[in-house]
């Protein structure tokens, strides 16, 4: 890890601790199981959120069940919506945002059964994940929602692989050398394929919110069709392979765009299988973010901006 003394580091720090007891914890997983056992299930979120749905409903697919991410915002505003036959699983660190808020309160005053996980002492959760962080750039809170929500799909029947190695895994990914990703002269591209297209979207929004960075991040099909034509010789790309069905294909077309004069960096997290390599790789995408805040002194625990304090959450 890097020196910074950053409130962002210290929390990364404690993810592996953080991971230990909530894997030890299944009492909450047992009820909110029978909430959404044989019902169409609804993840929503935002942000950091949004991407742990698209996980959280990938990790419930293995077990069986029909599950979708859908924004908090579009739940909100325009739908799809749960019915009283369907249930919610809904994500919020804080439990104070407006539309998850909004989608919270709105399932349950029409009756729809409903799993909020968020962060200790969040207004109306049902399964607490860690204490609430002190950076703004959040971290420990996000590995927290996705151990939840594999717990959840574990309940339900899904084989997700060895749960109780992810947080000496993800430690490992903590404590090894590197990340040594240098800061390109234009833009960062992540990629990732599968689930990981999701750790590829955070991996982007944690440069953003630490770094200030410009940064984005994509599914690799959706880089390969249009996308990787704009990374040249003053960009990076950074690949994200948690193994599986794409694997072969991340590789094929990570070295296409880097015979284009890209550079290329190249993470894999193969030891725990795909569904559960979100951990490990979040965990160096975690890295990358802080890194790049070290080397251009910028503050990672503070995104705040005069410009947004009149603008709801």
């Amino acid at each position: 890890m890097t020196a910074t003394m950053s409130e962002m580091a210290k929390t990364m720090d404690r993810q592996p601790e953080d991971l230990r007891r909530i894997l030890s914890d299944w009492e909450p997983i047992e009820a909110a199981r029978e909430r959404v056992a044989r019902r169409r299930v609804f993840v929503v979120g935002t942000g950091t959120s949004w991407h742990a749905a698209n996980q959280g409903a990938y990790f419930l697919r293995l077990a069986g069940i029909d599950a979708f991410a859908v924004s908090a915002a579009d739940c909100a505003l325009w739908g799809p919506r749960p019915s009283r036959s369907e249930a919610l699983v809904l994500l919020s660190h804080r439990g104070t945002k407006r539309y998850t808020s909004e989608v919270l309160e709105r399932a349950r005053a029409e009756g729809v059964a409903t799993v909020a996980i968020g962060g200790e002492g969040a207004p109306g959760i049902d399964i607490e994940t860690v204490t609430q962080e002190t950076s703004a750039t959040f971290t420990a809170s996000h590995l927290g929602a996705l151990a939840r929500l594999a717990q959840l799909a574990v309940a339900l029947g899904a084989e997700l692989g060895e749960l109780g190695a992810v947080p000496a895994a993800v430690a490992a990914h903590l404590q090894a050398p590197g990340p040594r990703v240098e800061l390109p002269e234009r833009g960062v591209e992540f990629v990732g394929a599968g689930p990981n297209q999701w750790t590829a979207a955070e991996g982007a929004l944690k440069v953003r919110e630490a770094a200030r960075l410009f940064t984005s991040g994509l599914a690799l099909e959706q880089l390969r069709h249009g996308p990787a034509f704009a990374l040249g010789p003053h960009d990076a790309l950074i690949c994200l392979d948690g193994g599986g069905a794409a694997s072969a294909r991340l590789s094929e077309v990570a070295g296409a765009i880097e015979a284009r004069g890209t550079r290329v960096h190249r993470f894999a997290a193969r030891e725990l299988g795909e569904p559960l390599s979100g951990f490990p790789l979040t965990a160096t995408v975690q890295r990358i973010a802080l890194d790049f805040a070290v080397q251009l002194g910028i503050d990672p625990d503070d995104v705040s901006s005069p410009e947004w304090d009149a603008i709801e959450l």
